[in-house]
């Protein structure tokens, strides 16, 4: 059974890739578009549809840290800000965290609590952002950031004191 879902998922996943690759090269404008880093993203796809068309929830985590990645550099690629590398490093907590939301949503069973160590790796992720420059870069001064910090821990601590058992 498990041999099935997988050869149904390189099916899928072969297919949607060469109707990629053909509209690429037949619809005119569309190479202008796509560039290098929808490569990284379409890896990062890859792995979330094999963890859902096989219900290997595990897959989701580096699908969303590599996808993650890649829109990253998709949006750097397309703006020149090269420079947000210098923070923008700090997201890849995040893409852990909603990699392990998506596998406790595929495979429940194998980590149920993983809503709640998603949670605490997203918030982590986004007060590593804000602090090391995403809140300059969006034009955010340092006098707003430690209320948005203060105001992100007490949602952190009153959805774990909801989602608690």
């Amino acid at each position: 059974m498990e041999n099935k879902k997988s050869n149904l998922a390189w099916g899928v996943i072969l297919i949607l890739f060469g109707a990629f690759l053909l509209a690429n090269q037949l619809v005119p404008g569309l190479k202008a578009i796509i560039d290098w880093p929808w490569i990284i993203m379409g890896v990062g796809a890859v792995f979330i549809l094999l963890a859902i068309f096989t219900q290997t929830g595990g897959l989701a985590i580096p699908g969303c840290i590599v996808g993650g990645i890649g829109s990253i550099l998709f949006y750097q690629n397309m703006t020149g800000n090269w420079e947000t590398w210098a923070f923008a490093w700090s997201l890849i907590p995040g893409f852990v965290g909603i990699g392990i939301a998506l596998a406790t949503l595929i495979s429940p069973k194998e980590n149920p609590d993983g809503l709640s160590a998603s949670l605490i790796l997203i918030s982590i992720s986004l007060i590593l952002f804000f602090i090391f420059g995403g809140a300059r870069f969006f034009g955010v001064g340092s006098f707003i950031l430690w209320p948005i910090a203060i105001i992100a821990l007490g949602l952190f601590l009153l959805v774990k004191g909801i989602l608690k058992k």
